[in-house]
């Protein structure tokens, strides 16, 4: 009786082997993911198909206050930019790079004599910040790794994403704000004889712009789990 026991019980062992660990590569046949939608303030982050929310995930940051501006400022990114690489290898399980710095940025760098610095991912946590609280990242954006895999198999490379401070400053399309402007002084203009003298405006400081609007409008979140499927350990 003993022996049958002791029997099965390794048979079982050697099935629950032989199956090994589940894959964290997963399918997905859903809708495409156009654009990623990321308000820091909020620590939210959102997949949109068009006009229509599919997932949206809580996030932790880096630095949360204000836009990166150089290396090793621990900062996490404003802008627009779009998803331009991954790493099935990550330390952090898996994660899809953000194409900071571009070319304002690199030009803003090079205005105040530093390095705009780089290596900005949407990464999950992996075995050495699994238990981590609050915002702990180098300016990246994390979240769990279950979600992580989803968010891999859902995004594209090529795909938009735009960062916001908040949701009010993307209500305001507010341009993320790295060096402070010099503003320019308004010229005295002289009146013709007999007239008013015409008011002047301040124009936009040299190389200030607003970032596009957001695309899309607010829509309703769809259930996403019967596009997700685990591929089968390779």
């Amino acid at each position: 009786m003993i022996l049958s026991r002791l029997m099965a019980l390794f048979a079982a062992m050697l099935i629950l082997a032989s199956c090994g660990s589940p894959s964290k590569f997963r399918t997905y046949n859903g809708p495409e993911v156009t654009e990623i939608r990321v308000y820091k303030a909020e620590r939210r982050m959102e997949l949109w198909h068009h006009d229509r929310m599919l997932r949206a995930f809580r996030v932790d940051l880096g630095y949360p206050n204000g836009h990166k501006q150089q290396e090793g400022d621990r900062r996490t990114p404003e802008g627009r930019y779009y998803i331009d690489r991954r790493n099935p290898n990550s330390r952090f399980h898996l994660s899809i790079g953000i194409s900071y710095p571009n070319a304002e940025d690199r030009a803003r760098a090079a205005a105040r004599g530093v390095s705009p610095g780089g290596d900005i991912f949407i990464h999950g946590r992996g075995p050495r910040f699994r238990n981590v609280r609050g915002d702990w990242t180098d300016g990246c954006i994390a979240v769990t790794d279950r979600q992580m895999e989803d968010i891999y198999a859902m995004v594209r490379d090529r795909t938009p994403i735009e960062i916001f401070a908040s949701r009010a400053a993307a209500r305001t399309q507010k341009a993320p704000v790295a060096v402070m402007a010099t503003p320019v002084q308004p010229v005295p203009v002289q009146p013709m004889p007999g007239q008013f003298a015409p008011m002047v405006h301040d124009q936009p400081a040299p190389g200030a712009a607003m970032p596009p609007p957001a695309q899309g409008v607010p829509g309703q979140p769809l259930a996403a789990a019967d596009w997700l499927a685990q591929a089968p350990a390779p």
